[in-house]
């Protein structure tokens, strides 16, 4: 799938920085980055890496644009590849550092010319090349390729590798680095070529100029020429800036449980890398909510990207309905593969409201199939959340959810008890006994029993005890109803189980999954039944009375399977159990706190609740200038990160957690 190359009169996003990296070495890009220098004033140009026992390519950019700002952040001596030369001289070169100098370097007014050395994946150490610290910064790239016989290949794999990190590629400058390269035909050839497969425009096209060897004007000037289109591109205003996107979106754009053109503005992010969030202004933000709770991977794992890519190439959707195709049959076999035992059926549905809509809808036929039509009404805890679609909201919570403001909209259902009693808690089967009555009133009327199990998330971060799941579900057999498993928050080892119902060993007759599903990718959800609510629900010929237009599309097929697969590769069992480790650790010390009420951990899931209600966005702004990104609400303060973070990392969010409650925020 081919991008299309921008016009040629179109302004780049005026960045702070470009990087001007080559398909291999000696491609050109001292003589592209010195010709800039010329035409952009108050520009600064910065070598990142240099090798090589002769003189620097500062010594360059100054013949080329006397007084110009410039720059070496690193030298070596040996003319070989930056790992090696570091190595050479004892040094390893760390990228995240590299990239906070650049970053350092590159504030201030003027844009700043970031020349590479070699090639895009040149290594600057044993683990990481050159792409992975462009990674890290929101840059975009200018690929100077070396018009040879053999250009074609090295630009569109650099072009490939640029892209496949989430790297703007601006366009490409080809550069005749040697008399008779090649053939005239076969030069135009390249150009022509590179430009309409790699998606991306030409800005600059430089002859073989003996001249620049002895630093001649008229040679500079000719690279001047060939690059003045570029430089007018770079200089033009901005089509989106950072405050522009910021103010539109503040005016038109409705955001979760917010009103129209709020007073606080929303931070724009650019991208997202591993654990962190890049915003637009080039912070990095440690992502304490893991995208409300499904990147368990992080960001950018090329696993999950390659399995996208790969699928649109070959079929990004086609309808559901009397047609199917391999992602969906893989994907459910990987569900009934790893989901408890017993399950048979699977209905994909877009999320996870929705797949509570089809949950509800599978209860409700299932006792039409089975003779018993009055049967239509619901129970759940009190304190649960299932989703914002109508079906859904009416089994949240009656009080905290939106009851109120949907009166006569809403089906009426029945609420027990919240469950209790706390997870690490003593069992008291005096916690079930609201529950029992509830169903031993209501049993002809009541289809199943929905709930959250062991966790209770958006009503509340309540982890409740695995027996009162267990009996629960004992008690839904006695009474005759169904079990319906809302695991959209805690499926795919959340809580230290793959799934939450395996702390109680309990099988419910549906499951509904989702969030953590696609690993954040893309919007996906599943329905788990067993044969039993299939077999009664096709009775007397009767059908499922749900089919959305994306149901089973191929793309988050895709990527839930691959998702899944790096799932159970990965040590995560280990992992959550670190976390868990280690958010205890970081929050016990705010326990005795005179603001807090409660501090929970369970599983990847770290709770401060506190005394009285917190200031969102307050809290949010203060987090971000930690470096942090977490979203607290109602009484709660709460990190659900990536599976993936390491040691510092938790401590980082657990201080900037501690850091506000000790600083008076909550």
């Amino acid at each position: 799938m081919t991008p299309t190359p921008p016009p040629l009169d179109a302004g780049l996003a005026t960045p702070k920085g470009i990087w001007i990296i080559g398909t291999d070495t000696d491609a050109g890009k001292t003589v592209v980055t010195a010709g800039l220098l010329r035409l952009l004033p108050g520009a600064r140009a910065i070598k990142v890496v240099q090798t090589g026992g002769g003189p620097l390519d500062q010594t360059v950019y100054s013949q080329a644009a006397p007084g110009a700002n410039s720059a070496t952040v690193h030298q070596f001596k040996h003319p070989s590849s930056p790992h090696l030369a570091a190595e050479l001289e004892a040094v390893k070169l760390d990228v995240p550092e590299l990239a906070a100098s650049i970053s350092r370097l590159a504030s201030g007014e003027g844009i700043t010319l970031l020349e590479a050395s070699g090639g895009v994946c040149s290594p600057l150490n044993r683990g990481e090349t050159f792409v992975d610290l462009l990674a890290l910064l929101d840059f975009p790239a200018l690929l100077v390729v070396r018009n040879v016989l053999g250009a074609i290949n090295h630009a569109l794999l650099s072009a490939a590798a640029l892209r496949q990190r989430g790297i703007e590629l601006a366009g490409f400058v080809f550069c005749e680095t040697t008399a008779a390269a090649a053939p005239a035909e076969i030069l135009a050839d390249n150009r022509r070529t590179i430009v309409e497969l790699g998606g991306a425009p030409e800005l600059g096209n430089i002859p073989f100029l003996p001249e620049l060897a002895s630093g001649q004007s008229q040679a500079w000037e000719a690279v001047e020429k060939s690059l003045a289109p570029l430089a007018r591109r770079l200089t033009l205003p901005s089509p989106a800036p950072s405050q522009t996107l910021s103010r539109f979106d503040q005016e038109h754009l409705w955001h979760p449980y917010a009103r129209v053109a709020p007073a606080e503005e929303n931070w724009v992010v650019s991208r997202a890398e591993g654990n962190y969030l890049i915003l637009q202004d080039g912070r990095r933000l440690l992502d304490g909510m893991a995208s409300w709770w499904c990147a368990i991977h992080g960001y950018g794992r090329r696993e999950i990207v390659a399995a996208v890519e790969n699928q649109a190439r070959r079929l990004p959707h086609v309808m559901f309905g009397g047609l199917t195709h391999a992602p969906a049959v893989e994907l459910a076999q990987r569900l009934l593969r790893i989901a408890p035992e017993g399950f048979t059926q699977v209905f994909f549905a877009d999320s996870g409201s929705v797949a509570v809509e089809v949950a509800l809808k599978m209860a409700r036929q299932y006792w039409l199939g089975r003779g018993k039509p009055k049967k239509t009404r619901f129970i759940a805890p009190r304190g649960g959340y299932h989703g914002d679609t109508l079906g859904a909201m009416s089994v949240c919570d009656p009080v905290n959810g939106m009851h109120s403001l949907f009166r006569g909209l809403l089906p009426e259902q029945l609420f027990a008890s919240r469950p209790g009693p706390a997870f690490r808690d003593e069992f008291e089967p005096s916690s079930l006994e609201n529950l029992r009555l509830l169903l031993e009133r209501h049993q002809d009327e009541l289809a199943a029993l929905i709930l959250e199990p062991i966790v209770q998330g958006a009503g509340g971060m309540w982890f409740y005890h695995p027996e009162y799941l267990r009996e629960a579900a004992r008690l839904c057999r006695q009474a005759g109803i169904l079990l319906i498993a809302d695991e959209i928050a805690t499926g795919f080892g959340r809580t230290g189980r793959l799934f939450a119902v395996e702390w109680a060993d309990t099988l419910p007759d549906i499951m509904c999954v989702g969030k953590a599903l696609t690993g954040g990718s893309l919007s996906l959800a599943a329905v788990l039944a067993r044969p039993e609510v299939a077999e009664g629900l096709s009775a007397g010929g009767g059908v499922l009375m749900h089919g959305p237009t994306f149901m089973a599309n191929p793309l988050a097929c895709a990527a839930a399977t691959a998702s899944i697969d790096l799932l159970l590769a990965s040590p995560w069992r280990e992992r959550v159990a670190a976390l868990e480790k280690r958010l205890k650790t970081g929050l016990s010390q705010l326990a005795s706190h005179p603001a807090v009420a409660d501090v929970r951990v369970l599983g990847a899931i770290g709770v401060v609740e506190t005394r009285r209600p917190v200031e969102q966005h307050r809290l949010a702004r203060f987090f971000v200038e930690q470096g942090v990104w977490l979203r607290p609400f109602g009484h709660l303060l709460y990190a659900m990160p990536p599976f993936t973070l390491g040691d510092a990392e938790v401590d980082r969010l657990t201080q900037a957690m501690a850091d506000a409650v000790n600083s008076g925020l909550v």
